[in-house]
């Protein structure tokens, strides 16, 4: 079953829900990174967290970076969507390796941290990005998107993330929803959207065989949700030997001596897919000699 984003609408417009279905694009970035298990449920998090708030950018070429430093041992997570909801990430530390919670769960939470900021830039393509940061709440990834829709956006929202790991570390379920609230929304149907949000539990509950459009369904159980839109999405880089190429070029000329006088290969290697790019000395020469110009 492809991985999938459903936007749909309830109670005559006054809610308003995204969510999303990551199991296969989770796992590719964990084969891809070789995350253990506490690093894939927080980069799968932050993933399914870019997604959905990427897909809201209408603009062709805009895209949304949602990157979190929490001063735990993962260090960085980041993760970047297009306006499609396509998503690209990684964590700084793949390999981390901490004890299950005592409720048996991994800890999320202290593997990315609380003493520090979760920062979201929305590019729209052109003029300045949007940059939008929040001190952490948590750490847990959900409460903080949450925390941050409200300080920064005065969006009144729920957030709701998970990750499942099989019993090979593998992931065997992955998705999350956002669901906003319009301001004039009245309190009954707050009262009732917290309810069925509460009865529902974790996400991975209802992605475990289910899919996106059930998870919306029984969040907005009572409600009647019309689906928008239903679209495929999946772990996509955009990262190419004439992009890294264009990095090198951007460097000082110091720095670029530097380089050519060494007489080696240059190897640079995309956070985000793994993939490596290499220059010969000759390669390097030429980019020097194009710089000075």
């Amino acid at each position: 079953m492809p991985d999938e984003l459903i936007r749909a609408v309830a109670a005559d417009g006054l809610i308003r829900i995204t969510a999303v279905s990551t199991r296969e694009l989770t796992e590719k970035a964990r084969r891809m990174h070789k995350t253990l298990p506490v690093a894939t449920a927080a980069l799968g998090r932050a993933l399914a967290a870019a997604s959905i708030l990427g897909s809201s950018i209408k603009e062709e070429k805009g895209s949304l970076t949602f990157q979190i430093n929490g001063g735990g041992p993962l260090g960085t997570v980041m993760a970047v969507s297009d306006n499609a909801g396509n998503v690209r990430g990684y964590v700084a530390e793949p390999y981390v390796d901490l004890p299950l919670r005592s409720d048996g769960k991994l800890d999320v939470g202290t593997a990315v941290g609380k003493e520090g900021r979760m920062t979201i830039v929305r590019d729209l393509g052109f003029g300045e990005p949007y940059v939008g940061s929040v001190r952490l709440v948590s750490g847990e990834i959900a409460e903080d998107v949450a925390t941050y829709l409200s300080e920064s956006e005065q969006i009144r929202s729920a957030c709701g993330l998970g990750v499942l790991i099989d019993t090979d570390q593998s992931v065997r379920a992955a998705g999350g929803y956002i669901i906003d609230l319009l301001p004039d929304a009245p309190d009954e149907i707050i009262d009732d959207l917290e309810n069925a949000i509460a009865a529902v539990g974790p996400v991975t509950g209802v992605l475990d065989g289910g899919n996106a459009e059930d998870l919306i369904k029984m969040l907005l159980t009572g409600f009647a949700p019309r689906i928008l839109e239903n679209r495929v999405i999946e772990y996509r880089c955009n990262c190419s030997w004439e992009r890294v190429r264009g990095v090198l070029a951007s460097l000082s000329n110091d720095d670029l001596k530097e380089i050519e006088e060494s007489g080696e290969f240059t190897e640079i290697r995309c956070h985000f897919c793994d993939a490596v790019y290499r220059f010969s000395p000759d390669e390097i020469k030429l980019i020097v000699k194009e710089a000075k110009k």
